[in-house]
């Protein structure tokens, strides 16, 4: 009974450090878990996860690069239905996304800036699309390089299936549904 105690303290700690934002970013990388947690974190967040599934979350681990350490979040278990409030983007903003990762991807994770302006300023005015990108780029959607590179950034990784993403903009046979419900 204390050992069920000691990894429900556990969870609860793991659940406070992947739920709440501390820095920056939400969630939290591998080396905090495993000193808030001991070596054994791995389990912990894998209870803890299959707790969240109960309510439709998930947990996810993401990998920054080989050299730095993984880094854990709490994302939704499913899509959002389409009836689903919009989490407080605009239609155009999620739009604009959709593009913007799609570009990136077709383009093997690596798009000049330049490019990926060209082709939102066919939809949006200039003034917005320069807006867009900070905010993707705020966000953790895409990052930049010092050679004007746009790149996958972490919260993508996280949040969003590219697989399925591109199989439903080239309309693969068998990934799209109704969207309707």
């Amino acid at each position: 009974e204390e050992r069920i105690e000691a990894i429900r303290e556990k969870m609860g700690r793991a659940a406070q450090l992947i739920l709440f934002k501390h820095h920056r970013q939400p969630g939290a990388k591998s080396w905090e878990l495993k000193r808030a947690l001991g070596k054994k974190y791995p389990e912990i967040v894998k209870m803890l996860d299959q707790e969240l599934q109960k309510i439709g979350l998930t947990i996810k681990e993401v990998s920054e690069g080989e050299d730095k350490p993984a880094r854990y979040y709490a994302t939704m278990a499913d899509h959002p239905r389409l009836s689903d409030r919009t989490f407080g983007w605009r239609i155009d903003d999620m739009a604009a996304l959709v593009i913007t990762l799609s570009y990136i991807q077709s383009k093997r994770g690596r798009a000049p800036e330049k490019e990926v302006k060209e082709i939102l300023r066919e939809k949006f005015p200039k003034w917005r699309v320069d807006q867009i990108l900070n905010k993707f780029t705020k966000k953790g959607y895409i990052s930049e390089d010092d050679e004007g590179i746009l790149y996958i950034d972490w919260r993508t990784r996280a949040e969003i299936d590219q697989k399925e993403l591109l199989g439903r903009l080239i309309g693969k046979e068998g990934e799209l549904e109704d969207v309707s419900g």
